[in-house]
């Protein structure tokens, strides 16, 4: 089985809409797709409509969280989407994305860069808006080559010239929200320090002794080192350890299914949720 538990659709910040995003993974071999948007489920049903026979489709979510003054993701899988408390955290956590994304737009004008709030409200598309939006901004007025050129100091990268804060969920929170909505929890890309602060090991570990269930080894952002050292991390910790794409389309240079999970921890995460069930693809649309 090739099995990417980490894609993104136009819901959120990728490219591809949720019925393309799974035509897609079809196409690349995938017998397992997870649709994990920043924030939202939003994407759901399209994605559901149109899976095609023989992909399964694990709905799930990459939350917006931070602790100790450090900006991390935590994907939530097979929760239940109508779960109260997890929902209101959700909205809370999008409606601020329209207001960051504005202010991100004024320190960019007042460093002289020309992008407009129409411009990122036309390449988000209806999406929940985020920094790869006003990243692809920059891109396309050639301030930078490409979208990750885009998260340095110099531009939006935590603290950098253009930051600007969110509100973000605590993850001892998160986890608690998600684990009461029937979900599975992975710290995602936790070493991906080109993309500013990492959160320390030691608070991994209060996170694993909080109820987290794994952490995103195999990533694009993690070299051979990081990989090595996080999954002893995860064996001392008891942690699933999963590898995904990342997917956002043609917003990123990786590929469906570059990095995968191995089946027998796909199997310990679904046997760990209760709040949703994969669903078998029938031949979509």
């Amino acid at each position: 089985m090739r099995i990417d538990l980490h894609c993104h659709s136009t819901a959120s910040d990728g490219t591809d809409t949720p019925a393309e995003l799974v035509r897609n993974a079809a196409a690349a071999g995938l017998d397992v797709v997870a649709l994990t948007d920043h924030d939202t489920t939003r994407g759901y049903a399209e994605a559901t409509a149109a899976l095609p026979e023989g992909l399964t489709l694990v709905t799930g979510a990459e939350l917006s969280c931070r602790v100790d003054g450090v900006s991390m993701h935590l994907l939530a899988y097979l929760f239940d989407p109508e779960e109260p408390a997890l929902l209101a955290e959700r909205e809370l956590v999008r409606d601020d994305r329209v207001p960051r994304a504005q202010g991100m737009v004024a320190k960019l004008n007042a460093l002289g860069v020309p992008v407009t709030w129409q411009q990122v409200e036309r390449i988000a598309a209806g999406g929940s808006v985020g920094r790869p939006h006003v990243a692809t901004a920059l891109v396309e007025l050639g301030v930078v080559p490409t979208v990750s050129d885009a998260f340095t100091e110099e531009w939006l990268a935590d603290g950098g010239r253009a930051y600007v804060e969110k509100h973000e969920t605590d993850p001892f929170e998160a986890i608690r929200l998600v684990k009461g909505a029937g979900g599975v929890t992975v710290f995602a890309h936790p070493a991906a320090a080109k993309r500013g602060r990492t959160v320390p090991e030691s608070v991994i570990a209060e996170l694993a002794a909080a109820g987290l269930d794994g952490i995103e080894v195999d990533h694009m952002d993690h070299d051979a080192d990081s990989r090595t050292r996080l999954r002893g991390l995860a064996k001392d910790l008891g942690l699933l350890v999963t590898g995904s794409s990342d997917y956002h389309g043609s917003r990123k240079t990786v590929a469906l299914g570059d990095y995968t999970t191995d089946p027998e921890v796909y199997g310990e995460i679904t046997r760990r949720a209760t709040g949703a069930f994969p669903v078998p693809g029938t031949g979509g649309a």
